[in-house]
């Protein structure tokens, strides 16, 4: 079992740094939209891997293995890179749209690349205040400092950036009065529940009323 187990992982890997090299990664785009207007006011770029044998596998089944061999930081780079190239193709085909933004998940591993970025935003040519970034509650109190140092550099050249996942991570209540973040972003986890648990929506309740009480978006 175990040697079945290594075998399949092996193999993940080589399929995913083939994918990474021959166009194997494919962005789509979920549009966000302003519950009080309706309007479409940007979109989430979500990765899918296009595998020739398993069709489309979607980040959970590969994300963790990306994480421990190191891939993720040029799948990240390249995620940035496509992102950030497509919103600003959006902008130039549709003028009327130079407010929609595009959020991008940021790993944990790309808080060591932090010029990464910066290069996306560079060689796409779009301006910094388009791009979201998101962390995961959970990435962020692995390491605070390093996490605070990150968007504190994140609020100096205007690109937004999001608490992910939250209310699921360890208590980072301590760190979210002083992280310079713009928005929550409550788990979907909450979310879901909402028609049917009226426990979810009291932590949905008080999750916007914290965010409102410190000036931050959900």
């Amino acid at each position: 079992d175990l040697h079945s187990d290594a075998e399949e992982r092996r193999q993940l890997e080589q399929d995913l740094r083939d994918a990474l090299a021959n166009d194997g990664l494919e962005l789509y785009y979920q549009p966000v939209v302003h519950t009080v207007t309706e309007r479409i006011t940007g979109f989430e770029a979500l990765l899918r891997w296009n595998h020739p044998l398993r069709g489309v596998v979607l980040p959970g089944e590969f994300i963790g293995c990306a994480e421990e061999t190191g891939l993720i930081v040029p799948i990240g780079e390249w995620v940035l890179r496509e992102a950030c190239t497509q919103m600003q193709f959006w902008h130039c085909a549709y003028p009327g749209i130079q407010d929609m933004t595009i959020s991008v998940n940021l790993s944990g591993k790309q808080f060591s690349h932090p010029a990464l970025i910066s290069k996306a935003l560079r060689d796409s040519s779009l301006i910094p205040s388009s791009l979201k970034l998101e962390i995961t509650e959970s990435v962020i109190m692995e390491d605070p400092q390093a996490a605070s140092k990150l968007l504190e550099q994140l609020h100096h050249q205007e690109v937004q950036s999001y608490v992910d996942d939250f209310g699921t991570g360890y208590s980072s209540l301590a760190h979210l009065r002083t992280l310079p973040v713009d928005r929550v972003k409550i788990d979907r986890s909450f979310v879901h529940g909402l028609v049917h648990s009226e426990a979810d929506r009291a932590i949905v309740r008080c999750i916007i009323a914290l965010a409102n009480s410190l000036g931050l978006g959900t």
